[in-house]
């Protein structure tokens, strides 16, 4: 009888350890060069359609940068936030968090996938999730951010329900510890969500999103004591009471068409558009990690690419949890 315990707790604890360790398993599959002899040239067929997409609208860097960290927050990095609803399920793209994301992020995905099977050598070979991970590293390099290696090997997920949104996106009203623990969630450091954060450093977002902070924060302070006076009275100005809430403005007030490090310093002068962004400056835990890369704009790119090849492993799906989708829009 002792030794059948004694087998059944080891059992127990090699059962709980892979348990552990199964989350890592699909992403430890991943390498930079795994179409090299699949489809050579397909960093090069993504990079082309990015770079067409771009010159048509600036439109597409932002719009593919929240397309794939949408995706990956939500069941993993696996292409589910680009299919389409059918009349027997209401797909993730169709969730109310997700009603804002650009169709010019979808579209350059769509483009780059068509492209890519244009090429007997790769066609039906290489996974839209692949795809929106390549053309996320290509916006960023061309709106001025970094170049970094992109780890492949992603399949496409088998399931995209918008049931599966809800809970799983951050707020615009997110305080630090609400935003560490969402991050946290996927493996991803407070470091990690600061650098993922300058995301805000390129695009727009709508007045209905931010609107409590410039008209009805608090009893006290109807405009938040956090935000810039002039900033603040910019914000009333572009977006007035009773606007039509779909109405957007840049989120980077100085250099909304560049990806830098401007966004930290538009923190320290009370000029992050979200509560989520301005409680980075405002809490003294991610105080001094703004202010490093405020002034150190080589230091913020690497913890960006770090923080980037990180989230790309989010979730991943291999072997028989995925599939290479025919069409990104619908499942095979």
């Amino acid at each position: 009888m002792g030794r059948l315990n004694l087998l059944m707790s080891v059992l127990l604890s090699i059962f709980s350890v892979s348990i552990v360790l199964m989350p890592n398993l699909a992403s430890a599959q991943l390498k930079t060069n795994y179409y090299a002899n699949i489809c050579p040239n397909v960093e090069s067929i993504v990079r082309n359609v990015v770079n067409q997409k771009f010159k048509q609208t600036f439109v597409t860097v932002p719009a593919v940068l929240r397309l794939f960290f949408h995706d990956c927050f939500v069941e993993g990095c696996d292409a589910s936030v680009i299919v389409s609803s059918t009349p027997g399920n209401t797909a993730e793209k169709d969730h109310s968090d997700n009603l804002s994301l650009a169709g010019d992020g979808f579209d350059t995905v769509i483009k780059a996938k068509a492209a890519v099977d244009s090429n007997s050598r790769c066609k039906n070979k290489v996974s839209c999730a692949d795809i929106l991970a390549l053309a996320t590293r290509d916006v960023i390099q061309l709106s001025g951010g970094p170049w970094y290696p992109v780890e492949l090997g992603r399949l496409d997920g088998f399931t995209s329900k918008a049931s599966n949104v809800e809970g799983k996106l951050p707020k615009p009203t997110f305080n630090l510890n609400q935003l560490n623990s969402m991050f946290a969630s996927h493996g991803l450091t407070q470091a990690d969500m600061i650098a993922l954060s300058a995301a805000h450093s390129v695009g727009f977002s709508h007045c209905g999103k931010f609107s409590n902070r410039i008209y009805n924060f608090s009893p006290q302070n109807p405009i938040d004591p956090t935000l810039n006076k002039q900033y603040a009275a910019q914000l009333q100005g572009m977006c007035p009471r009773n606007v039509d809430p779909r109405i957007a403005i840049d989120m980077d007030p100085k250099t909304p068409r560049t990806f830098d490090n401007n966004y930290y310093k538009n923190l320290q002068q009370g000029m992050g558009l979200f509560t989520s962004d301005q409680v980075l400056y405002t809490d003294k835990r991610s105080k001094g990690t703004v202010d490093l890369w405020a002034s150190n704009s080589k230091s913020f790119q690497n913890a960006f690419t770090t923080a980037m090849t990180k989230l790309g492993r989010v979730g991943v799906k291999t072997g028989r949890n995925g599939n290479i989708r025919f069409d990104c829009g619908r499942m095979n």
